[in-house]
């Protein structure tokens, strides 16, 4: 990607000025930033994947003034003639490859911190109402209009009476129609509000990561803790005194605690590859189909559920870590850079790293290029 080149996708900007002026910054209205843009399936084929147990959906109903939620598999949908319902479908690039080439433009944010595609469609009046999210976010218009109004207000109070998260002082400063093709960036926190100007609107949602020093934490302690190597390190404490306090947890037992997590930290790369694992573990409802391995002389693509990452020592894939250097590593960094290998480079590949790729293609997280 060429990051220091113009683009109408950000009204002009390239992407490494956007990030300096915009991302986490203050929000960014594009008109026309996908002129001739179209949702990437139709409504027929949204509902059938809403209805699938391997799609994470949602449907979001304001009949009556009376909020509603329901958590799919969806089975059927309410007319797009009656106002005031919107289906959430999350994950969309992980089914079809239109989203996955959608979210793909937005690459120029490091993979670490790029989550998914998610796209709403909604009757008339739909919504999900005024909220804020803890990420940064992109609102592509794809059909239909939708009119969003949004502020930085940082005293939002969320209603306890509706089951969803919705601002009951929702305070908007700016309010914006959007046509097909055109696009919202809002940096995180920012209140929002959409909704649906007329049947037939369909909103994607470009989606960040953003991990809490709690959520980080409980995914990279248990990954730390495999490394630690615990034979012969049972807990013993032969000068242990009779106590009259008997519930004090002992201090030599506190210490002998502190030294086994310490441990865990002290190992080379531990937290590098437990960090890399997590950031690439696949989502709860991604499933693989295993295949065949790479014919000879074919190319190599990632499958669009895969999630590769890489770092000095290692390249990371769906939740495991490899160790690479040299020629390898280039390539295999490569493979995670542009999700694809060339059939020449495929021939470059050590002997090792080709049964390797072979085995990623077994699994279902390769796919031979072209295929």
């Amino acid at each position: 990607m060429q990051i220091a080149l113009p683009t109408p996708m950000l009204a002009g900007l390239s992407p490494a000025q956007f990030m300096r002026k915009h991302w986490q910054k203050k929000p960014l209205l594009v008109r026309q930033a996908f002129a001739g843009a179209a949702p990437p399936a139709s409504l027929k084929d949204l509902a059938l994947l809403a209805a699938r147990d391997d799609v994470e959906s949602r449907l979001v109903t304001a009949f009556d003034g009376q909020w509603r939620l329901k958590h799919g598999p969806i089975a059927r949908l309410p007319a797009m003639s009656k106002p005031g319902w919107t289906l959430l479908v999350q994950g969309l690039d992980q089914h079809l490859a239109e989203a996955r080439a959608l979210l793909d433009l937005f690459r120029f944010v490091p993979d670490a911190r790029l989550d998914d595609l998610m796209l709403s469609i909604a009757s008339d009046g739909g919504g999900v109402g005024p909220h804020f999210d803890s990420y940064d976010v992109f609102l592509i218009q794809l059909a239909g209009r939708r009119r969003w109004r949004i502020a930085p207000q940082r005293d939002a109070v969320l209603r306890d009476d509706v089951p969803l998260k919705i601002i009951a002082n929702f305070k908007p400063e700016q309010d914006f129609v959007l046509e097909a093709g055109d696009m919202l960036y809002l940096p995180p926190g920012w209140a929002h509000d959409g909704i649906a100007v007329g049947p037939g609107c369909v909103t994607a949602s470009v989606g960040f990561r953003a991990s809490t020093v709690e959520g980080l934490a409980a995914e990279l302690l248990p990954r730390l803790l495999d490394e630690v190597d615990s034979a012969g390190k049972l807990y013993a404490d032969p000068r242990q005194e009779a106590v009259t306090d008997p519930a004090r947890v002992p201090t030599a037992l506190l210490d002998f605690a502190r030294r086994a997590v310490e441990a865990a930290m002290q190992r080379p790369l531990a937290l590098e590859r437990a960090l890399g694992e997590a950031l690439t573990e696949p989502k709860a409802k991604v499933w693989f189909e295993p295949g065949e391995p790479l014919p000879p002389g074919q190319g190599a693509v990632l499958d669009r559920r895969s999630r590769m990452l890489y770092d000095a020592a290692h390249v990371f894939l769906n939740g495991e870590s490899f160790r690479a250097a040299g020629r390898d590593a280039a390539l295999m960094r490569g493979l995670a850079d542009s999700r694809q290998l060339s059939a020449a480079e495929v021939l470059r590949l050590s002997a090792g790293a080709r049964e390797l790729l072979d085995q990623w293609t077994e699994d279902g997280w390769v796919q031979p290029l072209g295929s």
